[in-house]
């Protein structure tokens, strides 16, 4: 966990470096690439210039840029643009460089200049990177540390362990945090003891809490299984300290082999109620064959919140031998420790588990039956169906609602005969309960689904009303072709209370297709009752709207709509609610025709200019449908029109004059302003259009935004 954060910055800088190795590499050799760029840096260029062309150089720089880019570092705006490039760049000319600065800069631009040298790792400056650390400024002096630290040799080592003891605290931590450094370096050259001991010395310093909790990782990690270290490891385990105790867990999850399962497990017979489920999680965690017989162990040695979590996490480390187990505390008297091993025996992956579970079905005794029959639905055990097929005739009620809910996650479709029966013509009517949500489940996980509607349909015939209801629900929840049908013809049903489920669901068909359209325009116009045919035509109306379709098949929808529909009401939704919605010259025609009916007129009308204003100059014969619509005609006369923004105006009265008519709106011969007027007077601004004008006298003005529909309000 600790050492994440130095390898993530050691992986980002060697992955720059790779690409800048990779891709710079051939760009170097072309010396017309890199010098345009120098140019740029020995101009009078602005900085922001200058500073996209240092991370050019990170990428085609050389050593030929190096002295420009030095040039750059003590400039407080530019210095750490300079330092990308200079971080990456190969050979010892940018090395150099950086060094230099340390004598011509201070302050932030002097630690970043440091923080460069750290990236490049540049041995040369150790001398002066440790006159720095014995500075007076602890923010260069920390910055010296961690540089040093990433360099991480002996000498290094050997100057940041002194400074552990003697500099102030801001500069120890920065200090204990470069010989971290230092140390896992160590590590990694297979000097494990001289790292365990530099671990050592850095949790035993007077440092921040946090870089002891790193160098005790690292220094249970450097022992690894060493007595020393596991004993280290138990002391973090038993800690006070909560921030030690996770360290101690989390250390646990690294460290291989047995002897740490081990002590994880001991750990939990003296460890308090609290912690002793960390304990356990760790130990699921761990990768080793010792892990399940202790989490076993635990379970069952462990009470309350730990034994639940042991259980839980059983389902990740357990295996077919611990089916057993869990299923006596399946069936113990506990309910939380019940409900755990449900879930875990539900969770444990295997086709053996399903096995061993259908078998332990077969030869359950009374205790466990109802356990192992929720199970076999949970897991959808195919193994186990001839059991249950036999448990929904059992006399316990308990067991055959059990049963029936199983199969309906579980039965096929050879056998969905037997939930069909149970819900059309039930031996016990306590079990429909049960039966009908497990017959839904099976219906809409068949794979064939018209095959299964064709078994629901043909059941209908000899069901009792409600039985009949509870199919057509079923039914109406799987869509598809038959149970359209199906639907279609119970909505004509002399049964009310059939009319009214087939009619409702039809209503609700949307979501599922538009297949319902035609069934639903049918019974519009053809349902025993007005109340279904006006509920036909709302759900055809709420279809129409909501679906996406070609706007020639929705206009055809709407008409044939406005036809069927016998009262005005509905009449009127088709206008407002789905021409006025998706408007085009189709709609415009058709709303023009519903405006011919009398009791429509207005309403038509008022759609007809939304529909218009909508669509505006995209169809020519427009302002021809609108004039069908009844309206008196109207003198509109253009006294001034301006087009443009700000100072940049054009008088455009001439063109509206030319296209202004009898009808409000005002259709351009280009729906773009532009190239109606003539041309852009504000180029790259967005403009606007301001008319003033009269309607039968009376003075009106208007704004519109660039390209927007021309429509004059009425003046008041």
């Amino acid at each position: 966990m600790y050492k994440t954060r130095y390898f993530t910055f050691t992986i980002g800088v060697a992955m720059l470096a790779a690409m800048v190795t990779l891709t710079a590499g051939p760009a170097r050799a072309a010396d017309e690439t890199e010098q345009p760029l120098i140019d740029v840096l020995r101009s009078d260029a602005p900085k922001a210039d200058k500073a996209i062309t240092c991370k050019k150089l990170a990428v085609f720089g050389s050593k030929d840029c190096v002295p420009d880019l030095a040039a750059l570092l003590p400039d407080p705006e530019l210095t750490s643009w300079a330092r990308i490039a200079l971080e990456v760049i190969p050979g010892p000319e940018a090395d150099a460089a950086l060094r230099d600065a340390m004598d011509k800069v201070d302050g932030r631009v002097l630690i970043g200049v440091i923080n460069s040298i750290g990236v490049r790792s540049d041995a040369k400056a150790i001398d002066a990177l440790a006159e720095k650390l014995a500075g007076s400024d602890p923010d260069v002096a920390s910055a010296a540390a961690l540089a040093l630290g990433r360099i991480g040799n002996a000498q290094t080592t050997t100057i940041l362990e002194k400074t552990l003891t003697v500099a102030d605290a801001k500069v120890r931590t920065a200090a204990a945090e470069g010989c971290v450094l230092c140390a896992e370096n160590l590590l990694a050259d297979g000097k494990a003891a001289e790292a365990a001991a530099l671990y050592d010395t850095i949790r035993k310093a007077d440092v921040s809490k946090q870089r002891v909790l790193e160098a005790t990782r690292g220094a249970i990690l450097a022992r690894k299984s060493e007595p020393a270290g596991l004993a280290l490891l138990i002391d973090q385990l038993r800690a006070t300290d909560k921030a030690m105790f996770n360290l101690g867990l989390q250390t646990a999850r690294e460290i291989a082999g047995e002897d740490v399962t081990k002590i994880l497990a001991g750990e939990l017979g003296q460890a308090s109620d609290a912690r002793r489920p960390l304990l356990v999680l760790a130990l699921s965690d761990r990768d080793d064959p010792a892990v399940l017989p202790a989490v076993l162990q635990a379970a069952k040695a462990e009470s309350g919140a730990a034994r639940v979590v042991a259980i839980d996490v059983l389902r990740r480390v357990g295996d077919v031998s611990c089916v057993p187990q869990l299923i006596d505390w399946a069936i113990g008297p506990d309910a939380d420790t019940a409900e755990a091993a449900k879930a875990a025996l539900e969770g444990l992956p295997g086709d053996d588990i399903n096995a061993t579970l259908a078998a332990e079905l077969n030869s359950a005794g009374k205790a466990s039956r109802p356990v192992l029959i929720e199970l076999a639905g949970r897991r959808r055990i195919a193994a186990a169906v001839p059991a249950l097929l036999g448990a929904v005739d059992d006399p316990d009620a308990g067991i055959r609602s059990a049963a029936l809910t199983a199969l309906g996650e579980t039965v096929g479709p050879d056998n969905l005969s037997v939930l069909i029966a149970r819900v059309v013509a039930p031996t016990n009517a306590e079990d429909t309960e049960a039966a009908e949500p497990a017959l839904l489940a099976a219906s809409i996980r068949m794979p064939d689904g018209e095959a299964c509607a064709a078994q629901l349909v043909a059941a209908i015939s000899t069901a009792s009303i409600p039985a009949k209801c509870t199919v057509l629900e079923i039914l109406g929840a799987m869509g598809g072709e038959n149970a359209l049908a199906a639907l279609g013809k119970a909505a004509k049903d002399p049964a009310d209370e059939l009319q009214d489920t087939a009619s409702r669901l039809l209503g609700e068909w949307m979501d599922l297709d538009v297949n319902a359209g035609p069934v639903l325009l049918d019974l519009a116009k053809t349902a025993p009752a007005e109340k279904y045919k006006i509920r036909a035509m709302r759900g055809y109306i709420r279809l129409v709207r909501q679906f996406v379709m070609p706007d020639a098949q929705r206009v055809e929808m709407c008409r044939a709509a406005l036809e069927t529909a016998e009262r005005d009401t509905e009449k009127t939704l088709v206008l407002k609610e789905v021409m006025a919605l998706y408007p085009s010259v189709g709609m415009l025609r058709l709303s023009v025709e519903a405006a011919k009916i009398p009791s429509l007129k207005n309403d038509a009308a008022a759609v007809s200019l939304m529909i218009a204003q909508k669509i505006g100059g995209k169809a020519v014969d427009v302002q021809k449908l609108l004039t069908q619509i009844g309206h008196d005609p109207i003198d509109i006369k253009i006294i001034k029109a301006e087009y443009g923004a700000g100072t940049k105006i054009k008088d455009v009265t001439k063109t509206l004059q030319r296209y202004v008519s009898s009808f409000p709106l005002i259709v351009l011969p280009s729906d773009k302003y532009n190239s109606a007027f003539g041309g852009d007077p504000a180029s790259g601004i967005v403009k606007q259009l301001r008319v003033e004008y009269t309607i039968d006298g009376k003075k009106g003005e208007a704004t519109f935004a660039e390209n927007a529909t021309i429509m004059l309000p009425t003046p008041r």
